[in-house]
């Protein structure tokens, strides 16, 4: 059977391609690794050697042509102080952040891009934590941060903890009884 090797790029409608252009390289720091401005397309990539673009930009030619039903596009960093230093840049630039938050599994920072994508940046921890998990992690105090994660990854996860496992569905046909 044939399978998927991975998620290949993404693709966003723009309102205005030049900021999001302008967004996504300067701010985020994404390469451009081809774009045709005339025909409205920019494509960038993290690591363009590897990968020729992993989210492509384009123009929508009229305004109700947009990107619709999209939760989020997420991005990796090496570092937890990458998501520490994107968070204070993207306060300065004066983006709207959701949220910061530990996953356990992850460290992410949640933001809103210029024309209302919604965006996560996140570390990958080494801790493997039962999902869904959410809580709160203050950036600027990284200390507390670091031993909450410790904390939730060791298992104590609150009501996520006390939580019972998911129950297993049984999905094999039945018969059904005759005369019925």
């Amino acid at each position: 059977m044939p399978e998927i090797s991975g998620l290949g790029h993404v693709g966003l409608f723009c309102n205005d391609l030049p900021k999001m252009r302008d967004f996504y390289a300067r701010i985020l720091g994404l390469t451009i690794s081809d774009e045709n401005l005339e025909r409205g397309i920019c494509f960038l990539s993290a690591a363009p050697d590897a990968e020729h673009h992993e989210l492509a930009l384009v123009q929508a030619k009229e305004p109700a042509q947009k990107t619709h039903n999209v939760q989020q596009v997420s991005f990796k960093v090496k570092r937890l102080d990458d998501v520490r230093a994107f968070h204070h840049r993207l306060q300065k630039e004066g983006m709207k952040i959701d949220r910061t938050v530990t996953h356990g599994i992850a460290c992410s920072v949640y933001f809103f891009d210029p024309e209302d994508n919604r965006i996560e940046l996140y570390y990958t921890t080494p801790y493997k934590v039962r999902q869904p998990l959410g809580e709160h992690i203050d950036l600027d105090r990284p200390r507390r941060g670091a031993a909450g994660l410790r904390k939730i990854a060791r298992g104590d996860q609150g009501a996520a903890a006390r939580r019972p496992a998911a129950r297993r569905v049984d999905t094999r046909a039945r018969a059904l009884p005759t005369g019925a």
